[in-house]
């Protein structure tokens, strides 16, 4: 897991250390839609590993960005949500995908779906 600084510059160089990187922001995207099970997440992210979604949430987790339960069920059951922490993002992450949006707009980039129609800001 990525170790954070415990003095930073300024508080963008530490977000960059949370969530920082190609998968982070989507599966943190993700699970704000609601509760995903590994292989629900991964079929949300086809481009990613299972390696690799499996590192990027364990970081997620030791950050305390993103929450893993295990029901005690056979076969058991792990489940993946965003904690108080994870939720509070959803804004910034929405205004991303806003501008996103606009920009592809503008540049005439086709996009597959519009994100930003979905009225993610009322969770």
């Amino acid at each position: 897991m990525k170790q954070l600084q415990s003095e930073y510059q300024c508080a963008i160089n530490l977000v960059i250390d949370l969530i920082g990187g190609k998968w982070k922001v989507l599966i943190l995207w993700h699970l704000n839609e609601g509760d995903k099970r590994f292989n629900e997440l991964r079929r949300t992210i086809p481009e990613i590993t299972k390696k690799m979604l499996t590192q990027q949430l364990r970081e997620l987790e030791g950050h305390g960005l993103v929450k893993r339960t295990v029901f005690e069920e056979v076969p058991p059951k792990v489940v993946y949500s965003t904690t108080d922490y994870g939720r509070n993002l959803q804004p910034v992450l929405y205004g991303m995908c806003q501008w996103g949006d606009d920009y592809a707009e503008n540049e005439g980039i086709q996009m597959n779906s519009c994100w930003t129609g979905r009225d993610f800001m009322q969770k």
